[in-house]
C-alpha cells in the first residue's frame, strides 16, 4: 500500500466483511461459545480483542502526538507478553454481550478511520516522521490495527463458525454466552 486512500479502503472493506460475516450466522447461534484450547471461543472475544487494540492505538497516538513516549503495548506489559495481555483482554470483556461488542468495535473502528483521515500520505508513510513511531511509520500502526487485524479476525470468526457447525449439530446445552 502506498496511499492513505488505499489504507482507508482496505480497512473499511475488511471491517465490513468481518461484520457482515458475523451477521450471516443465525442470531441465536452467534452467541455460542465453542470448546477449544484457543483463546477466542466466540465472536465477542474476537471483537473485543479488536476493540481493545483500537483503544491501545488511540492511547499510543494521543500520547505520542502530545510529545510523550507511549508505553507499548500496554502499561505493565512488554511485547513478549502479548499472550498474557490478550488473555487479560478476553477475560476483561467476558460479561459483554455480542450486540454491545459489535457497537463498541464499530465505534472504535470509526475513530481509527478518523485518525487516518487527519494525515497526509507523507505523514502516514514516511518512517520516523513522528518521533513516537521510532524507526517505523504511522502506516505500520494503522494497518496492524485495522486491515491486517481485521483479516486475522475474519480467520478467527471463520474457525469459530466452522466449529459451531461441528459442535452444535445437537441442541446446545450450557454453551451460550450472553446475547
Amino acid at each position: 500500500m502506498t496511499t492513505k486512500q488505499q489504507l482507508l479502503t482496505e480497512a473499511e472493506e475488511q471491517f465490513q466483511t468481518l461484520i457482515n460475516f458475523i451477521h450471516t450466522i443465525p442470531a441465536k447461534k452467534r452467541t455460542f461459545s465453542i470448546e477449544t484450547t484457543k483463546r477466542n471461543k466466540n465472536f465477542r472475544d474476537v471483537l473485543m480483542h479488536l476493540y481493545e487494540w483500537h483503544a491501545m492505538l488511540e492511547r499510543w497516538y494521543r500520547e505520542g502526538m502530545d510529545g510523550d513516549t507511549p508505553e507499548m503495548p500496554a502499561p505493565g506489559f512488554k511485547w513478549r507478553q502479548l499472550d498474557k495481555l490478550n488473555d487479560q483482554i478476553r477475560d476483561n470483556y467476558d460479561h459483554i454481550k455480542l450486540s454491545q461488542a459489535i457497537k463498541k468495535v464499530t465505534l472504535s473502528h470509526h475513530r481509527i478511520i478518523q485518525l487516518i483521515e487527519q494525515h497526509t500520505d507523507e505523514q502516514i508513510f514516511t518512517k520516523q516522521y513522528y518521533k513516537w513511531t521510532k524507526t517505523s511509520n504511522l502506516y505500520s500502526y494503522f494497518a496492524a490495527n485495522t486491515s491486517s487485524h481485521y483479516s486475522w479476525a475474519m480467520k478467527q470468526c471463520t474457525y469459530i463458525a466452522a466449529q459451531m457447525d461441528e459442535q452444535y449439530n445437537v441442541t446446545p446445552t450450557n454453551k451460550e454466552i450472553c446475547p
